[in-house]
């Protein structure tokens, strides 16, 4: 019988894995009938292939097709690499398939793999059978669990691709007896369902997508948050999948060793990609990679093994070679998940495909897990979100400097040498004595030596420093003459020597230091000085209305904590491009600081997103309630991205937020997002939203009860005070102290960061916040202007049934004086139980409107921006100051007036003006008649209908006691 012919047109393949490190593949199809075998071209550097390859077999017995298979193999050539071809996947279809010439129809078909699955299945479209009617199909399913036609050995061979694919005419050798199929098969799958030993893929799952972003039903994401449920470590915050990949070391089957060969492993996940760091013949990296799961576009691990060779060529040119050893692979899906606290992963090792031919065997080391960011290697590992290990880019813990008060206490000096040199005796000179330690400088009064004056001057008093540990290395302290700007002499306290003291109850020990002057004078007189470290107070070193900290440095005077601040800073959305990448388009690499007591945390920067998630959480002790805790998000301007990018030189701020805990709930999680929103010379900006978390737990309620009944700052605070402005003055010093200690940590955190979030700029005017301050107190006072229309509407009547209860009540409390405290405790108590219902549920952080940033114009936020000495032009400054005379004009009339009313008081008694005066006394003689005549209770009485009168009764006229008040005499009239 003539032979038939059997034609097969292979048409394409979409969402080929990508299998060459690059993101991409190239591959080809090897087709298998019958002991024959054909090949198609390679399309090169393309995952949707399309080959459009018509293919002829010779059908050799029509009665024996039913037995027969149709395979198609289909690899990813790497000819060009010197590596062997990869397999990609395989499609089989019976021979009851093949439909007749003229019914030709298009079939798509899922691509298996033996070994691996993935979370999508390539598709192979065939143009070469019909599709049958759904009663045969459903006759021909093949369950699950069973097995195809195919042998079992010729299944563990699939993965290696023919020996010399390119003789496409050249028939195989015929199969052996133990591939050779069955004598009665089971009925052949169709090919639907040509994936034999997996489940049939639910609806839906062909079109899954690589790079897709994961929901809240994602199976990895679900599964490690239902194994944190009960742990406290990461509760705040949402569990972010990781695929953790340790690289610990290879080990290669080499004969000679040769030292200027560098090893380094790359691992490629679609068109991501890293490389460890290189390595000479011992090949130890050691090295951790965490790549955020959201943002991979592959579920295929490749891990490469490439040798770096050097050699000088002939005209003595360095020529470097490099080559690749060989590569594993990695499904996503069947990576282990890990979680803590189990146990860390081992490393195995893995033996590595592809290797050049004549070379030997290499072997990798590693560990491959799925994992969170809760895991304890994720804070060193290179982590793909931030940019691998840039240090400016990672989260870090930072803690302010340990801060001290250094009291010196200058008391005398004796035995000056004064006028010994070229220059003469002053004969009067005006000395006096400086303290500096580091940059702080400070002076004691000018005291006058003369001839009736003791010649060993006095001045008992105090210079307060900041020391921070560790300490500068001297406190030197020098005595001056200012008549001739000469120095006296000079002596030098090391700090470090220096004692301590926790209250003022320890002596302050003095002693005796000789004076250095200069080469002439070894010698030049001694001081007598006291100098301690106070370690009683508090150092403050941020503004006083949002402190975060309240503790004496002394670590002995510290209380036990009272509850736990956790912190966890999920994300921000909406986030404003700061900066451009690239020459074009805009980005945003931000970071968070949150700061509450000495401690600083700082996430990870998030690179060239939008909308990053930190997802990172915090925990602090709290010492006191009454506390304010910091946090400001920024842009990261630190690192480099590339060159010619246009970016800051410093961290860029975007907003910043303050949650005061005696606001919040104990043991109750406030989640939410919250307005970022800059103060910028053009106006308020909101730059994006932030989402956190806090929770404040208390495990004593007595503790916080108690907390509210002890003074805020420390005990010396109020034996032995600080002067307002000197307070002021090394609050300045301290900030400036902390600053350039965190400036000096790696990585740093910036100037402008540890300013902005210490709120260092308070100090200096603003037009904005005196308008803020200004109608803060108007707020503040218009309770008692409402109390006042309140009895003004009693007064007048504008009410009666109120007016009537009121006499009432009035009538009450004089008949029984003993219920008036417990009537306005109880209505204090009903007013404020009742408010409970209308209290705020959130914590309110910054207020645009209380902060007045709608409120001025742009020369006024300039000036609030300018600094200090002023850097604008001089008629800008004039115009500024002439707006501020204007200003403090209204506000001296304003404090005259108040000053009016308290002197015409104080003319009462003073006879400045006779007759008012006298008028007074004979009022005063005759009250004291009429109250010892007539009881109390009926002058209150009396008096409070008289107030009350009905306004009918009433006149137009201001009453007597009010001319009378307003006529006595101010000193207003004595000023020039």
């Amino acid at each position: 019988m003539t032979n038939r012919k059997l034609m097969v047109e292979v048409c394409n393949a979409k969402n080929l894995m990508p299998k060459d490190g690059q993101g991409t593949a190239s591959a080809y199809v090897i087709v298998d009938f019958d002991g024959q075998r054909r090949r198609t071209k390679t399309i090169s550097r393309d995952l949707n292939p399309q080959w459009d390859e018509k293919i002829e077999f010779l059908v050799h017995d029509i009665a024996s097709m039913a037995t027969e298979i149709l395979e198609f193999n289909v690899y990813n050539d790497n000819k060009k690499t010197g590596k062997r071809s990869t397999f990609l996947g395989k499609v089989k279809i019976t021979g009851t398939s093949f439909p007749k010439s003229g019914s030709e129809a298009l079939m798509k078909s899922l691509l298996r793999r033996q070994k691996r699955r993935s979370l999508r299945r390539p598709k192979l479209r065939l143009a070469e059978t019909e599709e049958k009617p759904p009663e045969e199909k459903k006759e021909e399913e093949i369950k699950p669990e069973e097995k195809p036609v195919e042998g079992d050995e010729k299944e563990k061979k699939e993965d290696k691709p023919p020996e010399d694919p390119k003789k496409e005419d050249t028939p195989p050798a015929a199969p052996s007896a133990e591939t050779a199929p069955p004598a009665t098969p089971p009925p052949p799958p169709p090919v639907e369902n040509a994936i034999a030993q997996s489940p049939k893929p639910k609806q839906g799952e062909e079109s899954l997508q690589l790079a897709r972003k994961p929901s809240n039903l994602d199976p990895d994401v679900v599964s490690l948050s239902n194994h944190h449920r009960g742990s406290n470590a990461f509760d705040l915050v949402d569990r972010m999948p990781f695929l953790y990949v340790r690289v610990v070391k290879a080990k290669r089957a080499e004969k000679d060793s040769d030292d200027s060969t560098v090893y380094y492993a790359k691992l490629a996940i679609g068109t991501h990609s890293i490389t460890t760091k290189v390595q000479g013949p011992s090949k130890v990296w050691d090295q951790v990679f965490a790549f955020d799961k959201e943002g991979l576009n592959s579920t295929s691990l490749e891990v490469s093994v490439f040798d770096r060779k050097k050699k000088v060529t002939e005209d003595g040119k360095d020529e470097v070679s490099e080559s690749c050893l060989g590569t594993v692979s990695f499904e996503l899906p069947e990576v282990p998940k890990r979680v803590p606290p189990d146990s860390p992963l081992a490393p195995q090792w893995y033996t590595l495909d592809g290797s050049p031919e004549n070379s030997p065997m290499t072997d990798i080391m590693l560990a491959v897990w799925l994992g969170t960011q809760a895991d304890e290697t994720f804070q060193e590992a290179w982590q793909s979100d931030s940019g691998g290990l840039i240090p400016e880019t990672r989260a870090k813990v930072y803690l302010s400097p340990k801060l001290w008060y250094l009291r010196l206490t200058v008391i005398q000096t004796q035995d000056l040498q004064l006028g010994s040199g070229p220059e003469p005796r002053v004969k009067n000179p005006e000395l006096f004595v400086k303290g500096q330690l580091g940059p702080q400088l400070f002076k004691t009064n000018r005291t006058t030596v003369g001839s009736t004056t003791s010649s060993n001057p006095t001045w008992n008093e105090d210079l307060v420093f900041v020391a921070a540990e560790p300490f500068e290395p001297f406190l030197v302290i020098t005595v001056e003459d200012a008549s001739n700007g000469q120095t006296v002499g000079h002596a030098k306290v090391q700090v470090a020597s220096i004692d301590k003291r926790t209250d003022d109850r320890s002596t302050l020990g003095s002693r005796w230091f000789n004076l250095v002057g200069d080469e002439s004078r070894p010698y030049a007189g001694r001081i007598h000085v006291g100098v301690c470290l106070e370690g009683g107070y508090h150092v403050l070193d941020e503004a006083a209305h949002v402190t975060s900290d309240v503790r004496p440095t002394a670590k002995q005077l510290s209380k036990p904590p009272i509850g736990l601040l956790e912190v966890g800073i999920r994300g921000a959305t909406n986030l404003l491009p700061v900066k451009t990448k690239d020459g074009t388009r805009g980005t945003t690499d931000s970071y968070v600081v949150a700061k509450y007591g000495p401690k600083w945390v700082r996430t990870r920067t998030i690179l060239d997103r939008f909308n990053p998630r930190w997802n990172e959480q915090y925990t602090w002790d709290v010492y006191d309630p009454c506390t304010v805790l910091t946090i400001g998000v920024f842009d990261n301007g630190r690192y480099k991205i590339g060159e010619g990018d246009n970016k800051p030189s410093k961290d860029v701020r975007l907003g910043k937020l303050r949650v005061r805990l005696s606001t919040l709930d104990t043991n109750r999680v406030y989640m939410g997002s919250y307005s970022l929103i800059v103060l910028l010379p053009s106006g308020a900006k909101k730059m994006g939203e932030i989402e956190i978390a806090v929770r404040f737990s208390c495990s004593s309620w007595i503790s916080l009860i108690q907390a509210y009944s002890t003074p805020m700052l420390p005990r010396m605070h109020y034996l032995r005070p600080l002067g307002p402005i000197q307070q002021d003055m090394l609050r300045h010093n301290a900030m400036k102290i902390v600053t350039a200690r965190l400036a000096r940590s790696e990585p740093a955190l910036g100037q402008e960061v540890v300013q902005f979030m210490l709120d260092s700029d308070t100090h200096t005017w603003s037009m904005r916040r005196s308008k803020s301050n200004w109608f803060r107190l108007v707020n503040g006072l218009s309770k008692a202007a409402t109390l006042a229309r309140w009895l003004d509407s009693i007064c007048t009547w504008a009410h009666p049934p109120t007016t009537v209860l009121v006499h009432v009540l009035l009538l009450a409390i004089v008949l029984c004086p003993h219920l008036i405290l417990p009537t306005i405790c109880l209505y204090a108590f009903m007013i404020v139980a009742l408010r409970y219902r209308y209290r705020m549920q959130v914590p309110v952080t910054m207020d645009p409107r209380l902060s007045q940033v709608d409120s001025v114009g742009p020369d006024e936020l300039d000036e609030e921006f300018d600094g200090f000495p002023s850097s604008r032009s001089p008629d800008q400054v004039r115009i500024r100051y002439d707006r501020l005379r204007a200003l403090a004009g209204r506000a001296q009339t304003l404090l005259g007036d108040v000053a009016a009313q308290g002197e015409r008081l104080e003319a009462l008694c003073n006879w400045r003006d006779p007759r008012a005066t006298g008028i007074f006394v004979v009022v005063c003689l005759l009250a004291s008649l009429v109250f010892y005549i007539v009881p109390f209770k009926a002058f209150l009485l009396g008096w409070g209908f008289f107030y009350m009168r009905h306004p009918r009764f009433r006149g137009d006229m201001p009453s007597l006691p009010i001319n009378f008040f307003r006529r006595l005499p101010p000193l207003s009239d004595q000023i020039l």
